[in-house]
């Protein structure tokens, strides 16, 4: 079995394309277009009148709906009028029975004008009492602010009394300072006695500071060298038991 020959010959499209002829397309032309059907000038100016008609029976149509709308607009005004001269006419009552009704009311308040005179009285007497009260709480509040502020002073001077016992101790402290001093050296220059046993006062204090800054130190490097101490044994403990241990096995 051979295969079959799938070959076919080529053809040139330009070629078949030029032996075929022009195409013939579905449409209108140009020149179809050119060659249409044209209305003469007088076929014109009539077609122009006929608008004119029509754009006449337009404007009479408009004509009448505005004569219709013209008289709706009569009638609802009339309508209004009307509305307002009833409304007009009933507030004129209203008028009316809102003055029969003051004159009534004028007659009954004459007659609760002597009970109110009562109740004034009465008022008048719960004001007078409750202004009473208001200046027994004022006198009552003076009284409080007078012992709070007794309070304050007695505090005041109870810190003033501790300030003075301090500067007098100071000033004992000084003194006795200045005293030592005329002992062990009478050859030196007297300096001023206020300033000099003031930086002495001071020269101490640092001093303390000093010393307890040295004892913490102290105590701080004897608890480091016991806890080296403890690890050196310790370690000295472990090396003996791992030698040991060898030598047994």
């Amino acid at each position: 079995m051979g295969k079959r020959d799938n070959r076919v010959a080529y053809m040139n499209p330009i070629a078949m394309a030029r032996w075929r002829g022009p195409s013939q397309s579905a449409g209108p032309t140009i020149q179809d277009y050119l060659n249409r059907p044209r209305p003469t000038w007088e076929e014109v100016k009539k077609q122009l009148e006929n608008k004119k008609k029509g754009s006449k029976a337009l404007a009479e149509f408009e004509e009448k709906m505005n004569e219709n709308w013209k008289k709706e607009l009569e009638k609802s005004r009339e309508k209004l009028l009307s509305g307002n001269e009833s409304s007009s006419k009933k507030r004129e009552r209203k008028k009316k029975k809102k003055k029969k009704s003051c004159q009534s009311s004028s007659s009954s308040t004459s007659s609760s004008d002597s009970s109110s005179s009562s109740s004034d009285s009465e008022d008048e007497e719960k004001k007078q009492g409750k202004k009473r009260k208001k200046k027994k709480n004022r006198s009552y509040k003076s009284s409080e602010s007078s012992t709070c502020e007794s309070e304050s002073e007695s505090k005041e001077s109870v810190k003033k009394k501790k300030k003075s016992k301090d500067e007098t101790d100071k000033e004992k402290y000084i003194r006795s300072l200045s005293k030592k001093r005329k002992k062990t050296c009478p050859e030196d220059k007297p300096l001023s006695s206020e300033s000099s046993s003031e930086s002495d006062y001071e020269e101490e204090v640092q001093a303390k500071k000093k010393r307890r800054r040295e004892e913490r130190e102290k105590a701080m490097e004897k608890a480091k060298k016991k806890k080296k101490k403890q690890h050196k044994k310790h370690s000295k403990k472990k090396k003996k038991k791992s030698g040991s241990s060898h030598k047994s096995g």
